[in-house]
């Protein structure tokens, strides 16, 4: 009678052990290309930038649309009343009908300068969207590369303040004994907690990461973000570096603010020809057809709609004498603005020469420290493990375990800091090349 209880435990512990599986399989572990892909498609700022270039598209459509005629139709329906007493009818109805067209023949090339314009202010907002998705990707790459570094620190940090409750853990066995005093033991105590302590602000700036990745991502409130953790070889971190001069020539192929800055020249090129048309004459054709009626006036058998029926076609021209300058200032300014592109297009190329010139360096040192980093490591561990040895036969003292001890997790701090900048650089590089991100995250 007593033998379902047990079955009752042990399903019990399935269902939980089965639960717990599912939960572990529900959490999602965003790698760094499905980061960059949600982002893209789902970022407001990008979002807001492609809605710009789609109402400029409208605007071309319009512009190209003004270099045809404009038809026109009117309809209306009066009633007036005639309070006179000589007055033969007090009401009287009236009615006019009519359609107009018109074109404009010539007006300086004003028009189809506008088009063209349009044209190239779309590529413009187009070239925009792409920059808006760069910057992006870089700070996604930075935030993702801070999460990664902060979850190596957190595992860091974890098996030192273990090493340090093992230390402390056998200094109170040898307190115990009489083989050290209680200042040494109270010492090592005090390096364990400072240790856990060490890891709750590792913890805290992985968590901060974390937020930060899924603000980028613009994440759901209830939606955890959990960076999937790629195992890097050394051989990633020292990866070879393209020369630093085919990086920046690739980058002002590729990079869309060169290319809009060059646009943006080219637009401010038309904006002084639209100014220049301002000088010239416009030429305008218009044509119109209408009629009317009013009651009491043979309007019953119709003659009134034909007798009144009329066509009507004109020429207009418009020469501009003296505009009180508005044509020759806004000409200069177009000028000004035509010199203000060039030298913003020159800006944008010396600004990407700074930036890839920061990364490339950001990369070479970050290698060149990992290795350094990477040696001091192991030398730092080497002096840890003999210090500990020479510690628990009571040749070195607790000052100098601790030493050690800290030596050996700065170093291991040195290593994932140099280690995790130089991938990030290396990726951010690969944005700058128009490469895609490595297959590793």
């Amino acid at each position: 009678m007593k033998r379902p209880l047990p079955i009752l435990l042990c399903i019990l512990l399935l269902g939980l052990q089965e639960a717990g599986a599912q939960e572990q399989e529900v959490t999602k572990r965003w790698t760094l290309q499905e980061c960059l892909d949600y982002a893209l498609e789902n970022n407001i700022q990008l979002r807001q930038s492609k809605n710009t270039y789609l109402s400029g598209v409208e605007d071309t459509k319009e512009a190209r649309a003004a270099l045809f005629p404009s038809l026109s139709g009117s309809i209306s329906q009066s009633y007036t009343n005639y309070p006179s007493a000589e007055a033969e009818s007090k009401n009287s109805y009236t009615g006019t009908y009519g359609l107009t067209a018109g074109i404009t023949l010539y007006e300086g090339g004003r028009l189809r300068t506008a088009v063209k314009q349009q044209e190239v202010q779309n590529q413009i907002d187009a070239l925009s969207v792409d920059e808006s998705a760069n910057d992006i990707r870089i700070a996604i790459v930075e935030a993702y590369m801070q999460c990664l570094y902060a979850a190596d620190a957190v595992r860091i940090n974890r098996s030192t303040a273990d090493a340090s409750r093992a230390q402390r853990d056998r200094a109170e066995a040898m307190w115990q004994a009489g083989s050290i005093s209680r200042v040494d033991y109270a010492q090592l105590q005090s390096q364990y907690v400072n240790d856990e302590y060490q890891v709750v602000e590792a913890q805290t700036a992985l968590d901060n990461y974390k937020l930060q990745l899924k603000q980028l991502l613009e994440l759901d409130i209830m939606e955890e973000m959990n960076p999937a953790v790629p195992e890097v070889k050394e051989e990633q971190v020292l990866a070879a570096l393209p020369a630093k001069d085919k990086v920046y020539e690739a980058a002002l192929e590729i990079m869309p603010q060169i290319k809009r800055g060059e646009l943006a020249v080219n637009l401010a090129e038309l904006d002084k020809k639209s100014a220049r048309a301002g000088f010239f004459p416009t030429i305008t054709l218009s044509g119109s057809i209408g009629t009317g009626h009013m009651s009491n006036n043979s309007f019953e058998n119709g003659s009134q709609i034909w007798n009144r029926f009329n066509e009507n076609i004109g020429v207009s021209i418009n020469i501009p004498i003296f505009s009180n300058r508005k044509n020759r200032t806004a000409l200069n300014k177009a000028k000004i603005a035509y010199n203000t592109s060039q030298l913003e297009w020159i800006g944008l190329k010396k600004d990407l020469l700074r930036d890839v010139e920061n990364v490339y360096l950001d990369a070479t040192s970050a290698q060149a420290q990992y290795l350094s980093a990477l040696e001091k490591q192991r030398y730092a561990q080497e002096s840890y493990d003999l210090t500990s040895e020479q510690f628990r036969v009571g040749m070195k003292n607790t000052v100098e375990l601790i030493t050690a001890q800290n030596d050996l997790a700065t170093a291991r701090q040195q290593v994932l800091q140099t280690k995790y900048l130089a991938l990030m650089s290396i990726e951010i590089l690969n944005i700058y090349q128009g490469k895609p991100v490595s297959a590793i995250y």
